[in-house]
């Protein structure tokens, strides 16, 4: 039978257990809340910005900006990845102006959306995060505006207006507002693939996830051609590709933790003072 002051003190030892326990749990706990509520939504600029704020933000206000975002920020298959970024203090946002393909008007409107972020007090810096067709519209975003984004992050990302822009013609069209002859004619000048001199230049961090299967997006032509490209100048990039994957929901993409770290080590250097260690 245990002495009386022993119990005494593993009665207390419990009641502190059981107040700690609660306290572990708090941040995975107001990241879940935070995505199963409704995220802030404002019409701006012909669009709607959807943003999902951490519960308790980094110094700084770091966030991820997510494309393509269309009616919502799109949850499914990816709250392991979002609740790691909001538990750890970087805010979630998106802009909706619908199908686009990179093109200077619409890459225009990111750019007045992102003036509106930073003016209502987040960072300066976002990091880009492009799934599928939205790495064609983060991409030239990034290239028009180089000295904005801290980091790129694609999951299976077209980066390639040729292989894939010009498959769906009646999209593209409308979003460059010109013939397809023009367009053609002077792809090369629009091509995000072609035109990574900027980012290569400001050594924009790089991580890129894919499957080699991926038929939809063809890695040769897209993630790989932009690492041979990075490297030829230097500049830091990371390609991560997994066999047999293809274009499609996978935990490999969406609950990649080297990924998660990446977005989270990117959000902790720009909250830091230059000559900082």
């Amino acid at each position: 039978m245990k002495h009386p002051a022993t119990k005494s003190l593993l009665l207390k030892k419990i009641a502190i257990i059981g107040l700690l326990i609660p306290l572990s749990l708090a941040p995975a706990i107001l990241a879940a809340d935070a995505l199963s509520r409704k995220p802030e939504k404002f019409d701006f600029g012909g669009g709607t910005a959807y943003f999902y704020a951490a519960p308790n933000p980094m110094p700084g206000r770091p966030w991820v900006w997510f494309f393509p975002t269309l009616k919502a920020i799109p949850l499914v298959n990816r709250k392991v990845c979002f609740e790691g970024f909001l538990n750890a203090g970087v805010g979630i946002a998106g802009y909706d102006i619908g199908e686009v393909r990179g093109a200077p008007g619409s890459t225009e409107q990111f750019t007045r959306v992102y003036d509106e972020k930073v003016r209502r007090g987040w960072s300066s810096k976002p990091i880009l995060i492009g799934q599928s067709r939205g790495g064609l519209m983060a991409l030239a975003w990034a290239i028009q505006n180089p000295e904005k984004p801290r980091a790129f992050v694609g999951i299976y990302p077209v980066l390639n207006l040729k292989t894939w822009g010009l498959k769906n013609m009646k999209v593209t069209l409308a979003d460059y507002k010109m013939p397809e002859a023009e367009l053609r004619e002077r792809i090369a000048e629009f091509n995000p693939i072609d035109n990574l001199k900027p980012l290569i230049d400001k050594k924009l961090p790089v991580f890129i996830v894919q499957g080699d299967a991926d038929k939809a997006v063809p890695h040769q032509e897209n993630a790989v051609l932009m690492k041979e490209r990075y490297e030829a100048g230097n500049a830091p990039i990371t390609v991560r590709l997994f066999p047999g994957l293809g274009h499609q929901a996978a935990p490999e993409f969406f609950e990649n933790k080297e990924l998660i770290e990446f977005v989270l080590k990117q959000a902790e250097l720009k909250t830091r003072q230059p000559g900082s260690p």
